[in-house]
């Protein structure tokens, strides 16, 4: 709406918002930042991209990070944004740009240098209650929330501080350490983007929107946090002794980390829940900073009307003197749900308009009406599995402008209330289409078992050839949990080959197919917590050669080892056990590569990147089949 009334516009860092099934080089990219009305995207497609080693777009083309010190992406989004806004008004001074900023933090993995990290050692020492305490006082203190807040009780399954072991804490107080590092490192970055505005002259006259928060601090860390965040979604449990020997490298480039739940609870106190539970607004709600200096008298105001994430775009529309448009490029638009707030700048009391509002997700669901917030708690964020049915769940009421921290449940007291709450939900649900609800997780995933589109419709064979890379898991063929094939034809020079042949993953879990010293071998990464590999026992002569990883799953069953055997030219040359294997997903931005390992490597002593894993023969195709 704003590139077609005249403005220029920039998308940096985070794009979650594209079908999984359309990130491919197929497309289509119709739901691309460029293709959505940015002239420029530059950032990650994904939830969640490794810091130090991203998976960049530049409008829809891969590219490599740029070469420099202490690399980060964070720094790098913003120097994009900075440069693309001042090279904006030098060429067109007269006319106004829109930057979407949404950096890839504080969302797992949280990766950020020693610089920032032990900047805040020994502050977390204390504990998260004593944490959820202080901050709940110091909220109050400074008036961000109403006086007689009640600090909520935590979860049953977050244990208190002090009964925790030594070690517990130590590894716990470090993992909120580096989250704090992290969080500050992006507050950094986000006032160098403001202060190059005000370099131009623009401050005053830009509209600056700032949320702060990810749904809520996320708990999907568990009890202990997690060196490695995909063990998550493998549902694979890290113990703390094993955590232990990694603390001091924690938000380094050789770990991919999330904190544990009981920080999510304390930083989001003074509610109860975490992110995932959008029946709570600890799940919910973030903090929300207006700066507008030409429409905005008032500086330093606190503003109490509801407002929600869909109130945004009104809001940009109105201050911008745009209406919403009922055809675009001649086609009908769904109205805009949301509620514009600029009825609230410049009056502190006015009445509030954003007065109903669903919330769902994996179950969990609530409804917020004039005052009124009735909700349903149907799973945590820790709880994948044995969860219970959806029409067991018990609903809850609270009176939001009496109960900020909804610790007082008003159900028994108003269950006529309670009913009318429950109503509303349902209408708005099946108006809003969150019908049927979905509590599934992990399992969604897998595009099978979710039900939706997937670009391999159900093949069974893949043709590749060389130069194909960046393919996400999601577009690539699923050799997870069954038996399958790799079979590369390829040509060996006079003086041997070595590099990546063919490539899934990372270096927190996938595979590899590649050469060595001039032989096979091929590695099976188990979440970056064990490898398993297989060698070829001879070098490979030069000329045509045809190499073939051959994989027997063990049956029925996710997660499953199983025996793993190198063939060339029909031969076997090696063969090794494969104990254990990923069930649902190898990463969550690594990518499939031909001839060559383009973010973090997969095996070990092969080199780092797309030059060092370069392999040095010529891969005439490779074919994938599963059994």
């Amino acid at each position: 709406m704003l590139r077609l009334n005249g403005y220029s516009t920039g998308a940096f860092g985070k794009w979650h918002e594209t079908a999984a099934w359309e990130t491919s080089v197929s497309g289509p990219f119709d739901r691309w930042p460029t293709h959505q009305g940015f002239d420029k995207f530059y950032g990650f497609i994904g939830g969640e991209t490794d810091q130090w080693a991203p998976l960049i777009y530049d409008g829809v083309k891969k590219v490599n990070p740029p070469k420099m010190d202490n690399y980060h992406f964070t720094t790098d989004m913003t120097n994009q944004a900075i440069n693309w806004v001042k090279a904006q008004q030098s060429m067109t001074p007269d006319k106004p740009f829109f930057v979407y900023f949404a950096t890839g933090a504080v969302h797992a993995p949280h990766h950020v240098s020693k610089e920032w990290s032990d900047k805040y050692k020994g502050q977390f020492d204390k504990g998260w209650d004593a944490i959820r305490k202080e901050t709940t006082a110091n909220m109050k203190q400074m008036g961000v929330i109403p006086q007689n807040t009640k600090l909520t009780e935590k979860p049953e399954d977050i244990k208190d501080w002090n009964k925790l072991t030594d070690n517990e804490r130590k590894l716990f107080a470090r993992q909120a350490e580096v989250f704090a590092g992290f969080m500050e490192m992006t507050d950094y970055e986000v006032g160098r983007l403001i202060d190059a505005i005000e370099s131009i002259g623009e401050l005053d006259n830009t509209l600056i929107i700032f949320i702060a928060g990810d749904n809520g601090t996320s708990a999907e860390g568990g009890m202990v946090g997690m060196y490695n965040e995909m063990t998550y979604f493998n549902q694979v449990s890290e113990k703390v002794e094993d955590l232990i020997p990694l603390m001091d490298d924690w938000g380094l480039n050789n770990t991919f980390p999330h904190m544990a739940a009981g920080w999510a609870v304390a930083f989001d106190a003074p509610f109860k829940w975490t992110k995932q539970v959008a029946s709570d607004f600890g799940g919910t709600r973030n903090g929300l900073i207006i700066q507008y200096p030409d429409g905005i008298k008032e500086k330093n105001g606190l503003r109490t009307q509801f407002s929600h994430a869909i109130d945004i775009a009104p809001t940009v529309l109105e201050a911008a003197g745009l209406p919403e448009p009922k055809v675009v490029n001649g086609v009908p638009q769904t109205p805009i749900e949301g509620t514009s707030l600029v009825y609230s700048f410049n009056n502190a009391e006015a009445a509030e308009q954003h007065t109903i509002q669903y919330f769902e997700m994996f179950g969990n669901r609530a409804i917020y009406h004039n005052g009124w917030f009735a909700r349903a708690i149907h799973r945590a964020p820790w709880q994948i599995t044995n969860l219970p049915p959806l029409e067991s769940d018990v609903w809850e009421l609270y009176n939001v402008n009496e109960d900020f921290s909804l610790a007082n449940n008003l159900a028994d007291k108003y269950p006529d209330k309670l009913k009318e709450m429950e109503s509303l939900f349902m209408w708005q649900a099946e108006k809003y289409h969150v019908l049927p609800i979905d509590d599934r997780t992990v399992q969604r995933t897998n595009p099978a078992i979710a039900g939706r589109p997937d670009i391999m419709g159900g093949r069974t064979s893949l043709k590749l050839y060389q130069g194909m890379e960046g393919m996400l898991e999601n577009t690539f063929i699923n050799i997870k949990n069954r038996s399958f094939t790799i079979t590369a034809d390829v040509v060996i020079p006079k003086d041997g080959a070595k590099g990546v042949i063919l490539t899934q993953g990372g270096r927190f879990g996938g595979w590899c197919l590649y050469v060595k010293e001039g032989q096979p071998e091929f590695t099976y990464n188990f979440l970056g917590l064990e490898r398993y590999v297989i060698k070829g026992n001879s070098k490979l002569k030069p000329g045509e050669v045809s190499i073939k990883f051959d994989f027997e799953y063990d049956g029925d069953g996710k997660g499953k080892g199983g025996m793993g055997t190198i063939y060339v030219d029909g031969k076997s040359v090696g063969q090794a056990r494969i104990e254990r294997t990923q069930p649902n997903m190898f990463s969550a931005d690594e990518t499939a590569d031909v001839g060559l390992d383009n973010q973090t490597p997969v095996a070990l002593g092969i080199g780092y990147g797309p030059e060092e894993t370069v392999f040095t023969g010529v891969i005439n195709q490779v074919i994938v089949d599963i059994k």
